[in-house]
């Protein structure tokens, strides 16, 4: 499975179903600062979104789901569905981080960019920063200093 082919064919799908989201997580990093390797794709929704998507995401072929994982009770939700490789046996996954009041200012600060299939919403740099505070891993703290020292912000 390609992740940029698999990306996009979300991306339209979403967008033919008129639901809101915006990237966030590694990709968003490689949006708004540098490419860095990723296993999975992550997004950003409001709660009442996360049937519709589900059934949309289920249309691409991601059948196992898992969810809700609360990482910080009340500030941070995540649904995922997964997607075997037919060839690997890998999954690739897509999170679905619900916006709740900690993260409803990155809800309000997304942005929409260009990338090389038109224009994407995204988390904006510093909410991307702001999300990646709240978790704090050893991936997220590199994610910020790369965030905070700058970078191109065109995909």
């Amino acid at each position: 499975m390609d992740l940029v082919d698999e990306f996009r064919a979300l991306v339209e799908a979403l967008e033919a179903a008129r639901i809101e989201f915006a990237v966030c997580g590694g990709l968003a990093v490689a949006i708004h600062a540098q490419p860095r390797a990723t296993m999975d794709i992550d997004l950003l929704l409001r709660s009442e979104a996360v049937e519709s998507t589900r059934d949309v995401i289920r249309g691409l072929g991601y059948t196992i789901e898992a969810g809700p994982m609360v990482i910080r009770a009340g500030v941070v939700e995540i649904h995922r569905m997964s997607k075997p490789d037919p060839d690997s046996g890998d999954l690739l996954s897509i999170d679905l981080l619900l916006v709740t009041a900690e993260l409803e200012a990155v809800w309000a600060g997304r942005e929409r960019l260009g990338w090389e299939h038109g224009e994407l919403p995204v988390v904006s740099r510093e909410g991307l920063i702001q999300m990646k505070r709240l978790r704090g891993s050893g991936q997220d703290l590199d994610d910020i200093r790369v965030l905070e020292a700058g970078g191109d912000d065109e995909a």
